[in-house]
């Protein structure tokens, strides 16, 4: 079960690194109350056949997850949806990839909270399926804005190889500093206490 918006941005993310992806590009926003997640990709893409199919949680195509006999993921993520007042679309086109939209209303009482971004951009990042990998993190308020952007490929040349504990325990304290600047951000605003 997905408890925290997180476990949603891993799950769908890591869809996208098996579709046969080059580039996967996740992007976050923050504004105002509402926390959304944009995954797009250039994987293998979906007929529009399949893509009817999709949020069955007993539907699988057997190719993609040779282990697994159901596709929870987007199934979850659109009942979450449903159940907090989000909003929820995906598009594909086979041989072009995926895009995957989702908003959640922060309000409401029913919303996961939103977990531990920095380990799970850790995860995604130093996975061996993520070829080319870009984040973009943005928290938009009505008093300013404030962002990040990371690239693998950049992080590799920087760090070096992603597998070893001294690269990836560096790697975690940079994301969790550049959150920790936008909640700073958030804190001088007094957009939250």
């Amino acid at each position: 079960m997905h408890r925290y918006l997180t476990d949603y941005i891993l799950d769908i993310t890591q869809n996208s690194f098996e579709a046969s992806s080059t580039n996967v590009v996740l992007k976050i926003d923050e504004e105002d109350r509402y926390f959304s997640f944009f995954i797009s990709d250039d994987g293998s893409g979906m007929s529009q056949e399949v893509l009817s199919k999709v949020l069955d949680p007993y539907y699988t195509n057997g190719i993609k997850h040779k282990s697994r006999k159901v596709g929870l993921g987007l199934s979850f993520l659109v009942q979450t949806i449903k159940d907090t007042g989000g909003t929820f679309d995906i598009k594909s086109k086979i041989g072009e990839g995926t895009v995957v939209m989702s908003s959640f209303d922060l309000c409401n009482i029913d919303t996961p909270p939103i977990g531990d971004i920095p380990t799970t951009l850790l995860a995604l990042i130093s996975s061996p399926q993520a070829k080319n990998f870009s984040i973009e993190r943005n928290i938009k308020t009505k008093l300013g804005n404030s962002s990040y952007q990371l690239a693998r490929s950049e992080l590799i040349d920087v760090l070096g190889d992603l597998n070893n504990s001294s690269s990836l325990f560096m790697l975690r304290e940079y994301l969790r500093s550049q959150e920790d600047s936008l909640v700073e951000y958030y804190v001088d605003r007094k957009l939250i206490y």
